[in-house]
């Protein structure tokens, strides 16, 4: 499997990602013996990035990760965790304050059963809290040894800029890693998100590169998805989000790409996302092994530039005010020299 540095450090991962989000999930996730067995399958085809949470499954995810990690040799991996989200009753059980990110980062530690984290990631962004105290938190982790290196996930582009600058101004730690929703159905990252990345020096990892499982093209848009699915299970998240007329035309497009060269939708799916060197890599969890054999696939394979323009231009997506406006004055600055 190919691997790509993340962001603007030295950190080599590779182009697919491990997401356990469904690890010990009931209804949509898989047990413990298929955990460990689709972590296998993924470490002996050369992936080397595992991505899970604090608040996946309530901590099980993590306990099984460590589990299945336990075989090999640590520095092997690069094992990566998140937190944010309340984890208990008491009032500071949750957000980026410095009680709750040190007290996460020791239950996580204790859940995977490592001495350290690879990448210590915020789980989203906490209006409540100083970014110069959750920064100097985690850079604090960085320096006792317990986390490696710092990311964040679902972060506006102003927010990863002013966390990076806060950082910066004292020598600390600064994120190298952006971790938020983006695929072929919903591109929004590429208005803001994804430029502030890039310009911060931080590697984009990809959740929900096939948007709940809608470009498997297992899906009709004739009728409502079955209830014992993810996107039916997940109803009232996954329709708003995905399920319209667009959608269809693009999924219909990429299973024809698909068709076209050999590949699965899911594959087309990933390698998409995978043109763009500012994407380090895409997370692809799974339930059944079957299914993470289908994206291993990506993990090697490059898209050609026609089919990744063609699918790019199904349906339109203006970038919008401010963009729409540089583009139309840029002739006035620009070509004259």
């Amino acid at each position: 499997m190919k691997h790509r540095y993340l962001g603007n450090s030295g950190l080599l991962v590779s182009r697919l990602c491990l997401g356990t989000m469904t690890f010990g999930m009931k209804g949509w996730g898989c047990d413990e013996g298929t955990a460990t067995q689709i972590t296998k399958r993924f470490v002996e085809a050369g992936g080397n990035f595992i991505d899970t949470a604090d608040m996946y499954c309530s901590g099980t995810s993590e306990e099984f990760v460590g589990n299945a990690i336990s075989g090999y040799t640590r520095d092997d991996l690069v094992i990566a965790t998140k937190c944010w989200f309340r984890m208990g009753t008491s009032p500071n059980a949750k957000g980026l304050s410095r009680k709750h990110i040190m007290e996460a980062a020791n239950n996580s530690l204790r859940r995977l059963k490592t001495d350290f984290i690879d990448l210590y990631q915020l789980h989203g962004p906490d209006p409540h809290t100083p970014i110069e105290e959750t920064m100097r938190a985690m850079d604090d982790l960085v320096a006792c040894g317990k986390v490696r290196y710092i990311g964040c996930s679902n972060f506006f582009g102003w927010q990863i800029v002013k966390a990076n600058s806060a950082a910066e101004k004292k020598g600390w730690s600064k994120l190298i890693s952006g971790q938020h929703l983006y695929n072929l159905l919903r591109r929004d990252v590429e208005r803001e998100v994804l430029p502030a990345c890039h310009d911060q020096g931080l590697g984009m990892m990809c959740w929900s590169p096939l948007a709940s499982g809608l470009l498997t093209g297992k899906y009709d848009t004739s009728k409502p998805p079955a209830a014992d699915t993810r996107v039916g299970l997940r109803a009232d998240i996954d329709l708003p989000r995905y399920w319209n007329e667009q959608s269809f035309q693009v999924i219909n497009e990429v299973k024809a790409v698909a068709a076209e060269t050999g590949k699965s939708p899911s594959q087309v799916a990933l390698a998409w996302l995978l043109f763009d060197k500012r994407i380090t890599s895409v997370i692809v969890g799974s339930t059944k092994q079957s299914q993470l054999d289908d994206c291993l696939v990506a993990g090697d394979w490059d898209m050609p530039l026609e089919h990744y323009q063609r699918l790019c231009n199904i349906v339109p997506f203006p970038l919008g005010y401010p963009q729409e406006w540089i583009d139309v004055t840029r002739a006035n600055t620009a070509g004259h020299e």
